[in-house]
């Protein structure tokens, strides 16, 4: 979606646009001196040369644009930003002197009868074109600049966008490999769970599959996926873990990254089972006012030491990374050991 901010800051670039402010640039600049001369006087007689002098000035005026654009398109890029400094001043001499001379030309043909002076000549032309190259270097080194910086603002996007797609490609295999593994026990179990279990996967795959692709999607899709994720945990263990779930959402939902809050989830079966005495898992979800909170909490045996495999703590790795890559400021994540529990609390500002 457009935003209005994004309209203003666009109308400018626009190659229309930038012709016109030229345009209006150029004419308010070499208007200036008939703007700002006192009025004729009465007393004294207009000068006959007065149209000779104007046609000059406007000749003269659309040298000076042809030299700013020639610096800015081609004399920086070409040489003074590949060193060759000497040619540069060369070719500046060069329009200097040429400015000078063209002066000279044009008071011995057409006014012949005003002399020449060359001082007051050279200070004029090196003032005006001193002027004009000041201007146009500094409008090219501006425009170089925001350039650039456009285009390192585009790579460092693709780069996040790439990052993310990367972090949310390490989540999916890994929660993928823990479900196959509830299949699999249901499977030797013979269990009638296992097909209402399958269904329960093809609907997890398919939300992984299409909708974890975008960007955000309704925070009561994310839940269903995890109430799912829980069903198929709650199937595979049966009572030999108390699983507690509370989830309480608006009428009207929000919006949330997709596959942000599984790995809290999944990380609690996979460390809150096993060699655990009473094993159980508590799991919180409430949203109001924009503000999302969030607790899982399990069981964990301080004095078993569990030898973990080349996967263990890619779910939480990657979701802290998500996190600070996505809401920066606007999210809080408190990961603690007490009393037994392992807790993970976050809080997080939906928009």
């Amino acid at each position: 979606m457009t935003t209005t901010t994004d309209t203003k800051q666009a109308w400018y670039s626009r190659r229309w646009a930038q012709v016109a402010l030229h345009v209006i640039a150029w004419v308010t600049l070499f208007s200036l001196p008939y703007l700002l001369r006192p009025s004729p006087d009465q007393r004294h007689a207009p000068d006959p040369d007065e149209h000779l002098w104007q046609i000059h000035y406007i000749i003269n005026a659309f040298v000076l644009i042809l030299f700013f654009y020639l610096n800015a398109g081609v004399l920086i890029p070409k040489l003074v930003y590949r060193k060759k400094y000497l040619q540069f001043s060369g070719i500046l001499l060069f329009f200097f002197a040429a400015l000078v001379y063209s002066r000279r030309l044009f008071i011995v043909a057409f006014i012949a009868h005003k002399q020449f002076e060359l001082r007051p000549t050279i200070l004029f032309t090196f003032f005006t074109l001193l002027f004009i190259l000041s201007c146009s270097t500094a409008w090219k080194m501006i425009r170089d600049k925001l350039n650039a910086d456009k285009l390192a603002s585009e790579k460092e996007n693709e780069n996040l966008k790439t990052e993310l797609s990367l972090l949310r490609s390490q989540v999916s295999p890994h929660f993928m490999f823990n479900v196959l593994n509830n299949m699999v026990a249901l499977a030797r179990k013979q269990s009638d769970q296992l097909e209402p279990s399958l269904i329960k996967l093809s609907s997890l795959m398919r939300y992984m599959l299409y909708e974890a692709d975008e960007d955000k999607v309704p925070l009561d899709k994310e839940t269903d996926y995890l109430q799912s994720y829980i069903d198929l945990q709650q199937q595979r263990f049966g009572a030999k873990v108390q699983v507690n779930v509370v989830m309480d959402l608006p009428e009207h939902g929000y919006e949330i990254e997709p596959m942000l809050l599984i790995p809290f989830v999944e990380n609690a079966f996979k460390h809150g089972t096993g060699l655990i005495p009473d094993a159980r898992i508590d799991i919180e979800l409430r949203a109001r006012q924009s503000l999302l909170q969030f607790t899982v909490m399990n069981r964990y045996n301080p004095e078993y030491t569990e030898i973990k495999d080349k996967t263990s703590g890619i779910g939480l790795t990657n979701v802290k990374r998500r996190l600070n890559l996505l809401y920066k400021d606007n999210h809080q994540l408190l990961i603690s050991k007490k009393e037994g529990w392992f807790v993970v609390s976050l809080q997080l500002h939906l928009h």
